[in-house]
């Protein structure tokens, strides 16, 4: 018989949105939505590099992340996790993850709003706060 092992972030495969906590300074938390792709036991999403949640994660990269509404009004428990800034290299797989579960937004919409504004699109890596010593594989 097959043992089914379960990755840290199964639960967020099928969830649209999810609502991530960075922390300011004053560790105070700032939610924010952003749509994720799980591979394995990562997840990964993509932002701008002139968004605030990326100064706050090059400070500190300790995160918090729930299942929420397309507004980001959490939906169910949340679970901490340590996000990674990808290459653009390791980026590629991750582009290609985004634009197949959100064909309009992440396939079309998203990169021609960045372009449009002259931002840099960046993608971080989730893994979750045990495994913080690991150094996480790209997605192909």
């Amino acid at each position: 018989m097959a043992m089914e092992t379960t990755g840290p972030f199964d639960r967020f495969k099928k969830q649209k949105t999810v609502a991530l906590t960075t922390f300011r300074r004053s560790g105070a938390g700032v939610l924010t939505p952003v749509n994720i792709v799980v591979a394995g036991d990562r997840a990964y999403f993509r932002t701008y590099d002139a968004a605030g949640k990326v100064k706050r994660l090059r400070r500190n990269p300790e995160v918090e992340l729930a299942p929420s509404t397309f507004r980001g009004k959490p939906t169910g428990p949340s679970m901490r996790a340590r996000a990674r800034l990808l290459s653009e290299a390791e980026s590629k797989g991750v582009r290609k993850a985004l634009a197949r579960k959100y064909p309009l937004l992440h396939g079309v919409a998203v990169p021609l709003l960045h372009k449009a504004m002259r931002y840099r699109t960046v993608h971080y890596e989730l893994s979750a706060a045990a495994q913080d010593e690991q150094e996480g594989q790209p997605i192909r």
